[in-house]
């Protein structure tokens, strides 16, 4: 089963969210996602994910990073997205809060290990 997880792009930086739940995940930083349902892109996905987690609508781009085993039978993809309303704001629905992060400060970030394997994936994009 393939999770999606989204980095959402504006100008030079990409958003990111921090957990709410469960206990041991709370506090850390996250790309929004989740699992691409029966019969959904992996596209779609990243669209239903944004919609529900961030309540804005996006765009989704490209695929970047590496493929992420997370346990037997899941794996995690990063995709690009950017908002189909530049002037909308993304909103923690589901999370303790976002943010836009640079480049230079991804690192600044407590990531939750999973999301930190696609750190060098995205700042080469976000440099280029």
């Amino acid at each position: 089963m393939i999770v999606v997880a989204t980095a959402l792009l504006r100008a030079d930086s990409v958003l990111a969210q921090q957990r709410a739940y469960p206990p041991e995940d709370a506090g850390g930083w996250e790309f929004p996602g989740g699992r691409v349902e029966p019969g959904e892109t992996e596209a779609g996905a990243v669209r239903r994910e944004c919609r529900e987690e961030l309540a804005v609508e996006v765009l989704p781009g490209a695929r970047i990073g590496p493929a992420v085993a997370l346990r037997e039978g899941l794996v995690l993809h990063l995709w690009t997205a950017r908002l189909a309303d530049p002037a909308a704001e993304p909103v923690a629905t589901e999370h303790l809060g976002v943010r836009w992060v640079r480049a230079p400060e991804l690192g600044e970030l407590g990531w939750l290990a999973t999301d930190r394997r696609f750190l060098p994936a995205l700042r080469e994009h976000l440099d280029g």
